[in-house]
């Protein structure tokens, strides 16, 4: 039952134009404009190694988050979440498909990204698992925040809000826009932040070769924890 809703909710991201957009288009278009351009100064060292790993953590936002809050949000609001918890799937199973789908389209999301950025000239470094590692960990991180919105808040609002945290997270979190580029006091606050985190994790992996780096997966597992938990709190299925 499980893998059958798991199924269903990925084919209906990979059905849904304005999904896609999100999740798939706007990543690769963001790594190919600014990855063959010199559009915005990113510092030395060759551009598509530092956007790479950028667009991988903003391909993890636009799926854990942005996709899955706006998507249960309307769930929610349209009852659908209500009558999916009177079937056999139990809540735990359904929680189980949407996490399992939300990999899916991400697996789906780094094979295209990365296909691309290799054609751009990328040659990454570091262990595969320490990334592996790193994605599955903002993945928590990303879904709890987003479960906690879809959850609380208003189908509409739900869908403003999304939007505007992923629009903010993408201009801020250094995701294409290095953080160097801001003020000290305010890049301190921003490496808090799970998108960047995760991005600068990834570039300790994939562009410096380093092993598991210590202070992103900190941040991503606090974030993790303190999301899964309110949304395990707060969350009405109704």
């Amino acid at each position: 039952m499980i893998l059958s809703q798991a199924g269903f909710e990925v084919r209906a991201v990979l059905r849904n134009g304005e999904q896609l957009l999100l999740t798939l288009i706007i990543p690769v278009v963001l790594l190919v404009l600014f990855g063959a351009t010199s559009l915005l100064d990113l510092g030395p060292g060759r551009r598509i190694d530092f956007l790479a790993p950028g667009v991988l953590a903003l391909a993890v936002m636009s799926t854990a988050f942005t996709g899955q809050a706006i998507g249960t949000g309307f769930e929610r609001r349209y009852g659908v979440l209500k009558r999916l918890g009177a079937t056999p799937l139990p809540r735990g199973g359904l929680i189980a498909a949407k996490t399992l789908a939300v990999i899916a389209v991400e697996a789906v999301q780094a094979a295209v990204i990365c296909a691309v950025a290799l054609a751009l000239g990328w040659h990454p470094h570091g262990d595969p698992g320490s990334v592996i590692v790193l994605l599955l960990l903002g993945t928590a991180a990303f879904s709890g925040f987003g479960l906690l919105m879809a959850g609380t808040l208003r189908a509409e609002a739900t869908l403003a809000a999304a939007n505007l945290v992923y629009i903010l997270l993408l201009a801020a979190g250094g995701v294409v826009f290095p953080l160097d580029e801001f003020p000290s006091g305010v890049q301190g606050a921003l490496e808090l932040l799970p998108i960047a985190a995760l991005a600068e994790g990834l570039r300790d992996v994939l562009q410096d070769g380093a092993a598991l780096p210590g202070t992103p997966l900190l941040v991503l597992a606090v974030w993790a924890v303190a999301g899964l938990v309110l949304a395990g709190r707060f969350f009405k299925w109704e």
